[in-house]
């Protein structure tokens, strides 16, 4: 399951031009193309959170992270033969992936909130400098399509409207832009560990609105192995109406309403 996530957020898909067609292109993108990866929606963002820009000349080539570019544990700022690169207040951004029409990469965890310009270059050469805005938290679920989450079992196996859970299960579910953790991994790097929300007191996952207990959430925190990815592993309600809503809710952020969990009572 988490292999098929990793691809997710590398891969998050669009329609690819020829790299030849441009190379002679500034890039170009607006700060309405700069979306969270696990919604695919523009809004604010956070550090520590996956982000994809869409846009064009974002690239000459089409690259996905591999192992030859990840050094000492940690995501590179530069996949190896592509020139780009992606600054959010000067600060390089790490990379996941990168095709003409889309980058997709992680913001530095060292970042603060607040107003920040962010500009990708393509070997030098510069796009426009757009202003973006950071909160402390950007929660998002990923989704597995419009209607619904990404979610699997703990021994995996994926959960959608042909394996639904039912009340009283186990369900892992994945989020992006949930803040800082304990311990908390440097900036870019692949976590060997669980590491649990610094703001956990905070933290509640609504399901048709309503918050479940806190004794319910048996972790949340860093998907292990995964920079930037989060999961929660929620024990369902006992009594749970069919395919629920679902949100997370950090302080005074929410993550978009919509998605839903394939449940069958």
């Amino acid at each position: 399951m988490l292999s098929r996530l990793w691809v997710l957020v590398a891969l998050t898909f669009g329609s690819l031009l020829d790299a030849e067609s441009v190379r002679r292109q500034a890039p170009s993108y607006s700060a309405a193309s700069i979306v969270n990866a696990a919604t695919n929606l523009p809004g604010p963002l956070a550090p520590n959170t996956i982000a994809t820009i869409y846009g064009t000349g974002l690239s000459f080539v089409t690259r996905a992270v591999a192992a030859e570019d990840i050094r000492g544990g940690v995501l590179p700022i530069l996949l190896i033969g592509t020139g780009v690169g992606v600054y959010i207040r000067g600060v390089p951004a790490h990379i996941y992936y990168v095709s003409p029409t889309q980058v997709n990469l992680l913001i530095p965890s060292t970042l603060a909130p607040g107003p920040a310009v962010l500009q990708l270059t393509v070997d030098g050469r510069a796009g426009p400098a757009v202003s973006i805005q950071l909160s402390a938290a950007a929660p998002a679920l990923f989704s597995a399509s419009e209607r619904w989450i990404v979610a699997c079992r703990p021994d995996g196996s994926v959960i959608g409207p042909e394996q639904p859970a039912r009340p009283g299960d186990l369900v892992i579910l994945y989020a992006s832009g949930l803040g800082p953790t304990i311990p908390n991994p440097h900036s870019g790097e692949l976590p060997s560990q669980a590491a649990v929300l610094e703001r956990l007191s905070e933290f509640q996952v609504l399901l048709d609105g309503v918050p479940v207990g806190p004794d319910r959430i048996a972790y949340a925190g860093v998907a292990p192995g995964f920079a930037g990815l989060y999961q929660i592993n929620l024990r369902l309600p006992d009594a749970l109406a069919p395919n629920p809503q679902v949100r997370l809710r950090l302080g005074d952020e929410t993550s978009p309403a919509g998605a839903a969990l394939p449940v069958t009572p």
